[in-house]
């Protein structure tokens, strides 16, 4: 095998999306040749995600990266400088053994994942091939179905909406280009109809509008609205999706579901235990074209969970993120319980690139979808497009076609598609 032998490893400071610092990586090979990657960072971070490393003093109120950057500038540079960069396996598993914790918490996952980016992005580099196919192999060619945001909710915004993200899916479309034109007329639609209806036009961490709307049902009514409004036929072209983050609703106290939102808007309290959840959805789905749902319940709850995929799971696809975290255990033990049928896979949730790929290895052998996400403090870092048609995931989600951060990855898959041509294949559910 030849040799690219790595001559340097530096990190350095950046800012991400949300304007938290986050890191950028670089690693250059012996030839001159470089790569570099930045790390995205989650503002709903699950219980089983890897753990980034933040400084916790008072520079960016504690977000700081720096020692993270130390790590990846002495430690981790120490172990790597000289090996192959080709070998993508032996330098992640490397650098797992290295750290020695459950979470990646000694260096940092942050600081791990940079260099495990980096490394792929330097051998694509060197040896003058697109990074989807240094990844995926000489047979990769399939776009994903783009699963746009379009209205933004959740514990993190302000406004009334508590299910975090209302997507939309167009289904109708023939090729990825012709589904971004889709999505790009109705999310102009979607403006339109809000300033109409005099709501807020303002944008969330995903790009998505962040309006104050009385209920789930009231969201995917304006949807549907923007959808005809732009000349486009629910359920045939356009279907819906919803990401619920249901652990930030989750009230331990009771053991049941808080809808504050809903609850502000109807003037009583709202709350749901899991049995009502699912009936919810059901109903949801009854009335609407909405063809997945993500994290509909809480990560912990398994007889939830258990229950929503009995009573949904042969009929739409249920998401589960904070319920399996990017995490090879935590796919096997969702699938032997039969829990969900689809993975939402983010590569910062693990840590390197290598269990980023056994994960959606273990998904796809066990039946399951996956979906390559981006996530709310991102950078302009486009590797997920990429990683998306390497492992022909089928379906990718990052954010609204609107920011800088979030439409580098659609215009990188646009690219992509007219690279591969005519022998390009576009993913429909």
């Amino acid at each position: 095998m030849k040799e690219y032998e790595i001559l340097n490893v530096h990190a350095v400071e950046i800012i991400d999306s949300i304007g938290n610092p986050t890191l950028d990586v670089t690693i250059k090979l012996k030839d001159g040749i470089t790569g570099s990657a930045s790390v995205p960072s989650g503002v709903s971070i699950g219980q089983y995600e890897a753990m980034e490393l933040r400084d916790g003093d008072k520079r960016h109120n504690g977000y700081g990266v720096e020692q993270a950057v130390t790590n990846v500038n002495t430690r981790i540079a120490d172990k790597i400088i000289g090996m192959n960069a080709l070998e993508q396996v032996k330098i992640d598993n490397l650098l797992i053994k290295a750290d020695g914790t459950d979470n990646k918490k000694k260096y940092g996952s942050n600081a791990i994942l940079g260099v495990s980016l980096a490394c792929a992005r330097a051998c694509a580099n060197a040896l003058s091939i697109p990074l989807y196919r240094y990844i995926g192999g000489i047979n990769t060619k399939l776009l994903p179905l783009p699963m746009i945001n379009l209205l933004n909710g959740g514990k993190n915004v302000r406004n009334t909406i508590d299910i975090k993200e209302f997507m939309i899916a167009p289904v109708g479309a023939d090729s990825f280009s012709h589904a971004m034109e889709m999505a790009c007329e109705i999310f102009s639609a979607m403006n339109r109809v809000l300033i109409f209806r005099k709501l807020s036009t303002g944008l969330g961490d995903d790009g998505g509008f962040i309006p104050d709307l009385s209920s789930a049902s009231e969201v995917l009514d304006v949807m549907m609205e923007a959808v005809e409004a732009a000349g486009y036929r629910p359920e045939i072209d356009i279907k819906f999706a919803i990401d619920v983050a249901a652990s930030k609703l989750y009230d331990e106290n009771n053991d049941m579901y808080y809808f504050p939102g809903e609850s502000y808007m109807s003037g009583k309290e709202i709350y749901r235990n899991a049995e009502e959840m699912v009936q919810y959805y059901e109903d949801l789905v009854n009335r609407y074209p909405l063809y997945s749902i993500e994290d509909g319940l809480g990560e912990n709850d398994i007889k939830g969970w258990k229950l929503l995929t009995y009573r949904l799971g042969d009929k739409i696809q249920l998401v589960g993120d904070d319920l399996f975290a990017t995490n090879e255990k935590r796919i096997i033990y969702g699938v032997s319980n039969k829990m969900a049928n689809s993975v939402l896979i983010k590569p910062n949730q693990i840590g390197t690139l290598t269990e980023t790929l056994n994960a959606v290895e273990i998904a796809k052998c066990a039946g399951y979808k996956t979906i390559i996400s981006h996530r709310a403090g991102d950078t302009e870092d486009s590797f997920i497009a990429d990683l998306a048609v390497a492992v022909s995931s089928g379906q990718i989600k990052t954010g609204a076609p609107c920011r800088g951060d979030r439409v580098a990855k659609y215009n990188r898959l646009l690219k992509i598609e007219e690279e591969i041509g005519k022998d390009s294949k576009f993913f429909l559910p």
